[in-house]
């Protein structure tokens, strides 16, 4: 395939909550927004499952990481070569769950990760996470260490700040708000990352996910868990960025929003 050349670069992030069950809207979305460059989360889908022919037919190649029911992360790039770099996090051997899938594209390092949820906690699933976290870190320092463009994106299970969930009070005991979490993240981005919505929207209540209960997308009643990580190399090139909130109102859609930077290319 024929490497694109352009000008500037969007790519996105969007956790679909089942890929074949919310297909028609991830199309749809594609159509509408024509990113560059997509990370998937939470296939929901064997890897023989993973629907590549309407993928194909969309525009756009595609490389994935599939599990039977859970988890899931998939790469797609459109008009542009994927050369996959790995799809398992290191650190753990016996750690079978799909959540990282890293490929190489138009020189770009994209990580594609689907963090632990981590609830209820304390607990097993607590701990796991944490030790994600962990695991993602050690990724991170060396990939920041090879001084390249690196972009780290997906779905974290994390609000950074209060800034990131509508009514912080009630969060303080979840796994996606807990102070060992949130530090967790924070030290990740301690090692020279920037976090490219918040860079953007420093003092906006910016949401990428609303629950499907107690009508919280209506009352906006979101939280912040999608994030991109860039590297020093990329983050200079950041441009612009948003969330396709409209999307969250369709039928049948996603409990997430598609996010969104554009980055300059040249």
């Amino acid at each position: 395939m024929v490497q694109q050349i352009k000008s500037t670069m969007k790519i996105a992030t969007y956790n679909v909550n089942g890929v074949n069950g919310r297909l028609k809207v991830l199309l749809k979305w594609l159509e509408e927004a024509t990113p560059d460059i997509v990370c998937l989360q939470e296939l929901k889908a064997p890897q023989d499952k993973f629907p590549i022919k309407e993928i194909n037919d969309a525009g756009y190649s595609a490389i994935w990481h599939g599990q039977k029911q859970w988890n899931g992360v998939a790469i797609l790039a459109r008009n542009m070569d994927i050369e996959e770099v790995t799809r398992i996090l290191p650190g753990d051997d016996e750690d079978v769950q799909s959540r990282y899938l890293e490929a190489l594209i138009n020189g770009i390092v994209i990580g594609c990760l689907y963090l632990p949820n981590g609830n209820p906690a304390p607990g097993p699933k607590l701990e796991y996470k944490l030790k994600w976290f962990e695991r993602l870190a050690d990724r991170a320092a060396t990939l920041l260490s090879l001084k390249v463009p690196v972009i780290l994106i997906g779905d974290y299970n994390v609000m950074p700040t209060e800034l990131d969930v509508y009514k912080p009070e009630k969060w303080v005991n979840d796994a996606l708000f807990r102070p060992e979490v949130r530090k967790a993240f924070k030290d990740i981005v301690a090692q020279g990352w920037t976090d490219a919505i918040r860079t953007l929207y420093p003092d906006e209540k910016i949401y990428t996910f609303w629950d499907y209960f107690r009508n919280a997308y209506e009352r906006n009643a979101g939280l912040r868990i999608d994030h991109f990580l860039l590297s020093p190399q990329i983050a200079k090139k950041l441009l612009s960025g948003g969330v396709d909130r409209h999307v969250r109102g369709w039928k049948k859609t996603s409990d997430h929003a598609p996010v969104w930077i554009e980055i300059d290319t040249k």
